[in-house]
C-alpha cells in the first residue's frame, strides 16, 4: 500500500485574513485533508474554516502536539499515513517544525518512510531577517531567549560580540509578554552603536520592521508589550 504525504502546513501569524498570505496551492492541499496533527486544536479548526467556509471539521481526525506529548503518541498519529491517508500538520502561528512543534513529526515520518513535503507559507522569522538590512548569508535562529535576567542579558551581550567579530547576525524571541523586559535589557547593556532590528505583528496592518542603533532605540522605542517579535542583532550590509 502506498504511503500517505506528511503535509507541513503554514498558518498566518496573527489576523483575520488568509487571501494575501496562505498561497492558493496550500488552501486547496490543505483543505483536502482530512487527518491533522496541530498544535491547538481550537485554532486549527479556525483556520481551516477560514480557508472554507464548508470545511467538514466533523468528518475529520485531529491529533494534538504540544510540550506534554509523549514521542510514543506520534507514532500513533502517523497510523494513518502508513495506511494511505496524507496527514496536515499545524503550529499555532506560522511554519510547523520551525521554532514550533513538528519538527518531531517529521523526523519519524523519515523513520517510517513516509514522503514529508513543507508548503509555502510566513515565517515571522524570515521575514523579519529579510527586512532587517542584516546579512542573510550568515545568520543563527536562538529562539527564546533564557527566563532569568541575568542569563537574557549575557545571551545578548554575547551576540552583539559575536557579531561584531564575523559579522553574524543573531535573531531571537521572547513571549510577548517579555518583551519589554527584553527591549530594556538591550538598550541598557548594548552598546550605543550596535544594530537593533525590532520586527513586530509581521503580517498584520500594524506591522513594524525598523533597524537603528541601540542609541537610536532609546530614543524611539515604543510598547512592544502583547505583540509577537522578533530581535535581531546585525551589521550593515
Amino acid at each position: 500500500m502506498r504511503k500517505g504525504t506528511l503535509y507541513m502546513i503554514p498558518t498566518t501569524l496573527g489576523g483575520e485574513t488568509t487571501s494575501d498570505i496562505i498561497p492558493e496551492d496550500v488552501k486547496k492541499q490543505a483543505t483536502e485533508l482530512r487527518h491533522f496533527i496541530v498544535e491547538d486544536l481550537k485554532s486549527a479548526r479556525r483556520f481551516l474554516r477560514k480557508l472554507d467556509r464548508t470545511f467538514p471539521i466533523d468528518e475529520s481526525t485531529f491529533f494534538v502536539l504540544n510540550k506534554r506529548t509523549d514521542i510514543g503518541e506520534i507514532y500513533a498519529f502517523l497510523k494513518p499515513a502508513i495506511e494511505g491517508h496524507s496527514i496536515g500538520v499545524m503550529s499555532d502561528a506560522g511554519c510547523p517544525g520551525v521554532a514550533d512543534p513538528g519538527a518531531s513529526v517529521a523526523s519519524i515520518a523519515h523513520e517510517k518512510n513516509i514522503p514529508v513535503k513543507p508548503l509555502v507559507g510566513p515565517s515571522s522569522i524570515l521575514m523579519a531577517l529579510m527586512g532587517s538590512g542584516f546579512s542573510g548569508q550568515n545568520f543563527t535562529f536562538h529562539g527564546y531567549l533564557p527566563k532569568e535576567r541575568k542569563d537574557r542579558i549575557g545571551a545578548i551581550k554575547k551576540f552583539e560580540g559575536d557579531c561584531f567579530r564575523t559579522g553574524t547576525t543573531h535573531i531571537f524571541m521572547d513571549t510577548p509578554f517579555r518583551n519589554m523586559n527584553v527591549l530594556d535589557d538591550m538598550l541598557n547593556n548594548l552598546t550605543d552603536p550596535t544594530l537593533v532590528c525590532i520586527a513586530s505583528n509581521i503580517t498584520l496592518p500594524t506591522e513594524s520592521i525598523m533597524t537603528m542603533t541601540v542609541k537610536e532605540w532609546r530614543k524611539h522605542a515604543y510598547d512592544l508589550a502583547k505583540k509577537p517579535t522578533m530581535f535581531l542583532i546585525g551589521k550593515r550590509q
